[in-house]
């Protein structure tokens, strides 16, 4: 879930450049025109109009627990928007049902989101890594893998992560299970907080491996895919 146990580092508020940073701290904003259409699932920037329907998302407590979250206001869900969009240590995206969009409204196909935030000030190359897919019936798909699958290839690629961690509660044993397909290792467990700690180097066999999983992964601009639907070349 966007920014609610993400910590930040501090890195830039709405400032365009951030002097004597690495690539990740930079780039971690370009994505706000970036459209990542894979088979299942199409990653999309996460704006205000998504906010509303991803407020209702949190209302589950369910979705509390798995994330660790407390309810936000409406309010403050729009204020955790602008510090994703703003923010150089932490990059979003909206899940989308491919099948669904475009050709349906957003809202309507939003699935859940994926995140990617810098949690090392001493090391701008380990990203960590958040997926959620909200809707219960988009569960047990393969959505979540994909959309994991296609937020590292575009860490790797655009913001010079090397290293990933993610950190699920124990009781998230789907979860642990997917991230330990995608070749993650489990290096930590807090008891206290009751979470587990997965971590990936991406060496250059794993690079190979991840660009091979996500080679049919089309970039797009969102802006154009906005357009009106008949005017979209689809």
């Amino acid at each position: 879930a966007p920014g609610r146990v993400a910590p930040s580092l501090g890195l830039a508020g709405d400032t365009e450049q951030v002097p004597g940073l690495p690539l990740s701290a930079e780039a971690m904003k370009i994505n706000q025109d970036t459209v990542l259409r894979g088979k299942k699932v199409t990653l999309v920037p996460y704006t205000a109009a998504h906010v509303p329907r991803y407020h209702e998302w949190m209302q589950s407590e369910e979705l509390q627990r798995l994330t660790a979250s407390e309810p936000l206001s409406l309010e403050q869900e729009y204020e955790m928007q602008r510090s994703w969009r703003d923010d150089a240590d932490k990059c979003t995206f909206i899940v989308l049902d491919s099948e669904r969009w475009p050709g349906q409204a957003e809202e309507n196909s939003m699935v859940g989101d994926v995140n990617l935030f810098l949690t090392n000030a001493e090391d701008l190359t380990v990203g960590e890594i958040e997926i959620m897919i909200a809707e219960p019936s988009c569960r047990g798909r393969g959505f979540g893998k994909e959309a994991t699958l296609l937020m590292m290839a575009y860490g790797v690629r655009k913001l010079g992560i090397t290293k990933f961690e993610a950190k699920i509660g124990q009781e998230n044993e789907a979860s642990i299970c997917m991230f330990k397909k995608l070749h993650f290792k489990e290096v930590a467990v807090n008891s206290i907080f009751q979470e587990v700690t997965l971590r990936l180097d991406v060496s250059d066999q794993e690079r190979q491996w991840l660009l091979e999983q996500t080679n049919h992964v089309e970039e797009k601009s969102y802006a154009e895919l906005k357009q009106p639907a008949g005017v979209l070349d689809t």
